[in-house]
C-alpha cells in the first residue's frame, strides 16, 4: 500500500501538520517517536502494543529500557529513542521551572524533583543540597533500592553534602506506589540522618517522601 492510499487518521505525522500536536493521542504520538516495528507490525501497531503494556502513561514513563525492550517490536533501540524522549520532556519542565533556585518551604523543594521522582518504578534516595541562604546547590541521586525500600547510609548522603560545602540539606526518596505515607523505616532513617547531620553540621532540614503528584513533609508531620 502506498503512503497516499493510508487513511489519514493512520497517519500520526500528517495528523501533527495538520491539526497541532496538542490533538495526538498518546499512540499517536508514541507512533512518532519509536516508529514501525518491523515489516509486519505499523508504527500504530507498535504503538498499541507499547499502550496495551502499561497500566498508564505514568506507569510507562517510569519503565526502565529493560522493561520497554520487552514490548512486543520494541527491542533496545527503540527503547531507548522513547527513554530519552520521556527524559527530554522531564529536563524541559525542570528547566522551564529554572534549576538554580531558594527553598523557602516543603512545597519549593517538591516541585523540584516531583517530575523526576514520581513516575518511578523502585524507590530512590536524592538529597538537595543548600547553601547558607538556603540556595540549591545541587540535586544528588544517593541510592536506588527496589520497589518498596531504598537502602542507604548517611555516609552515602553526607559525603556529597560535604564535597560540596552545603550547610543543610533536604533528603527525598519516592514510594512508587504513590502512597506518601511514612512507613517505620522512613521514621527512624530520618532520625538517624538528623543525629549524623547534627555531628558533622550539616542540618537535616527535611525529609520529604514524594508520591503520585503529591508529597508527604516529615518535619510538617512532626518526625523531624
Amino acid at each position: 500500500m502506498k503512503m497516499e492510499e493510508i487513511p489519514v487518521e493512520d497517519r500520526p505525522r500528517e495528523r501533527l501538520k495538520n491539526l497541532g500536536v496538542e490533538a495526538l493521542s498518546v499512540r499517536e504520538l508514541l507512533a512518532i517517536v519509536v516508529g514501525p516495528g518491523s515489516r509486519q507490525m505499523g508504527a500504530m501497531d507498535l504503538a498499541g502494543e507499547v499502550v496495551s503494556a502499561f497500566e498508564s502513561v505514568r506507569d510507562m514513563a517510569g519503565a526502565s529500557v529493560e522493561r520497554l525492550s520487552r514490548v512486543s517490536g520494541m527491542g533496545f533501540a527503540k527503547a531507548c529513542r522513547l527513554r530519552a524522549a520521556i527524559e527530554l520532556g522531564k529536563r524541559v519542565v525542570k528547566a522551564g521551572r529554572g534549576e538554580r533556585r531558594t527553598v523557602r518551604c516543603p512545597e519549593d523543594a517538591a516541585c523540584l524533583v516531583m517530575e523526576d521522582m514520581k513516575n518511578l518504578d523502585r524507590e530512590h534516595f536524592k538529597v538537595i543540597l543548600l547553601d547558607s541562604k538556603n540556595a540549591v546547590i545541587s540535586v544528588e541521586t544517593v541510592s536506588v533500592g527496589t520497589v518498596n525500600a531504598s537502602i542507604v547510609h548517611p555516609r552515602e548522603a553526607l559525603k556529597p553534602a560535604l564535597e560540596k560545602s552545603a550547610t543543610s540539606m533536604i533528603l527525598v526518596h519516592n514510594h512508587p506506589t504513590g502512597n506518601v505515607s511514612p512507613s517505620r523505616e522512613d521514621i527512624l532513617i530520618t532520625r538517624r540522618f538528623e543525629k549524623c547531620g547534627r555531628i558533622l553540621g550539616i542540618e537535616i532540614v527535611d525529609h520529604l517522601i514524594i508520591g503520585d503528584d503529591d508529597y508527604k513533609s516529615m518535619k510538617e508531620s512532626g518526625y523531624l
